[in-house]
């Protein structure tokens, strides 16, 4: 446990005025006795001395330091330069001696009370970070190079289910999931290198076995040397925000699935109306029959794969598979044409066939549609969109670049304004007022994250020449995250 601390002390320890200077009186005393006692003190009193001083200004405080001082002068006078007689008329030697006693004595009063003011200030601060730790609701523990907890504070009991005594002293291990063991591993070879953890998202295990999402921060700790001699952890937990989200997500899809309903009626209403035809030609014509049937296969077969593309957007398999980008794109973009042909809106196309990578395709379709949907709304009549689907680079970090695909969507509408654009990636924020729900991209930001990519935004508000580009970029294989 971090030690509490109910009351910070502002002085020293021994408020009461009496029990200060009588106690500065009685070090004077002390300190007498020894000289008395201690015949080599008779060479030079003044050291026995100036130690009861120094001791009064630590324990005490200044101004008992000063009538320590005073009163191992008088002392000084009587017994040693005197023979036991009180004379203010000192040889010129002992006048000196006496003189440079007192200035000597203040001086190390005044820095021994530097050095106790500086160490209770030292002492409270630390009760206060003590304090803080041991109140916060994060789960903040330490530990050694070898992973031992060494100590722990009440958020980690309330977050993991050990108390201090059943935590401390055990490796950290006993948090992590059977299948992230080399996690920790990875991690303290990371710290040993100097290096921080921020914010990584992974997961623990309490002592009940259930299993937690919690941001990790990870800091190394560092002796007087400089060394590295442990760490420090801070784990937040974000099980009920991460449940939250993956709700919003799933209720996201449905909604866009839902608004897409009316298109692919559309869509199956023509292979439907041709296949009934077809079929009353069949019927009509029996030379002809096979052929009919064969055309009225060929149309049953297109509302099969327009229903399979409705099935995409709320099936997903769990691991990325190969895709094509700009198919990917072009089979959302036709179930947006009725609306588009609507508007006269024209649709401009440029697509690299070979954008091939491995990702999740339902939940792109989903992201392609959030953004088709924007362009549209904030484009009235006879507006232009504008869609590209090109191979591309970009830099992961200063040393390492990706290959990949970048997929551009451009409209001619109004525009996002400024103080819109910080915001327009968090949840439920939204500018189309009563039409809207805030989530589209929220949740097309984290698909794109998902897929281990970029996505950024340029808007214009100015009249004439108003406009919206979203740029996505998605690396040719999603990158897991790791820990070190």
């Amino acid at each position: 446990m971090y030690e509490d601390s109910t009351q910070l002390n502002s002085g020293p320890r021994w408020q009461h005025w009496t029990l200060r200077y009588g106690g500065a009186l009685a070090a004077t005393g002390i300190a007498l006795w020894t000289w008395f006692l201690w015949p080599v003190m008779h060479l030079d009193p003044f050291a026995v001395f100036i130690a009861a001083v120094i001791v009064s200004a630590r324990f005490l405080g200044f101004g008992p330091a000063l009538l320590c001082t005073a009163a191992s002068a008088l002392a000084l006078d009587y017994f040693a330069f005197a023979s036991y007689h009180l004379s203010l008329r000192l040889s010129a030697n002992d006048a000196e001696r006496m003189a440079v006693f007192v200035l000597v004595a203040i001086l190390t009063a005044g820095l021994a009370r530097q050095r106790s003011r500086a160490e209770i200030r030292a002492e409270q601060a630390r009760q206060h970070i003590a304090a803080i730790v041991e109140s916060s609701d994060d789960a903040i523990l330490s530990k050694d190079m070898n992973g031992i907890i060494t100590s722990w504070n009440r958020g980690a009991e309330q977050l993991y289910g050990y108390s201090a005594g059943e935590a401390i002293g055990q490796h950290v291990s006993i948090f992590a999931p059977p299948g992230q063991v080399d996690e920790i591993p990875a991690i303290m070879k990371r710290l040993l290198r100097g290096g921080h953890i921020q914010r990584h998202q992974t997961e623990r295990v309490r002592k009940d076995g259930t299993r937690l999402m919690v941001y990790l921060s990870i800091s190394p700790l560092r002796n007087r040397r400089g060394e590295i001699v442990g760490a420090s952890s801070i784990a937040q937990d974000i099980t009920v925000q991460k449940r939250t989200e993956e709700a919003l997500r799933r209720n996201e899809k449905l909604a866009t699935a839902g608004r897409l309903a009316a298109a692919i009626a559309h869509e199956i209403n023509n292979p439907l109306e041709a296949v009934t035809n077809l079929l009353y030609l069949a019927g009509r014509d029996p030379e002809s029959q096979q052929d009919y049937l064969r055309l009225a296969e060929k149309e049953v077969q297109r509302v099969a794969a327009i229903a399979q593309q409705t099935l995409g957007f709320v099936r997903e398999p769990s691991s990325a598979l190969p895709l094509n980008v700009a198919e990917t794109l072009d089979q959302v973009l036709r179930l947006y044409l009725p609306r588009l042909v609507a508007k006269r809106i024209q649709v401009e196309k440029h697509y690299d066939p070979a954008a091939d990578i491995r990702g999740f395709a339902g939940e792109l379709r989903q992201l392609f549609s959030n953004l088709i949907t924007n362009a549209v709304d904030a484009m009235g009549e006879s507006g232009r969109l504008r869609v590209r689907v090109a191979r591309s680079h970009e830099w992961a970090d200063s040393q390492r670049q990706r290959s990949g695909v970048r997929i551009t969507i451009a409209d001619n509408g109004g525009g996002i304004r400024r103080n819109d654009m910080a915001h327009i990636f968090e949840p439920f924020y939204t500018t189309k007022k009563d039409i809207g729900t805030g989530l589209g991209l929220w949740l097309s930001h984290g698909i794109v994250q998902k897929h281990s990519g970029s996505i950024r935004v340029r808007s214009r508000t100015t009249p004439g020449h108003s406009g919206t580009i979203f740029t996505v970029f998605l690396p040719s294989l999603v990158e897991t995250p790791k820990a070190a």
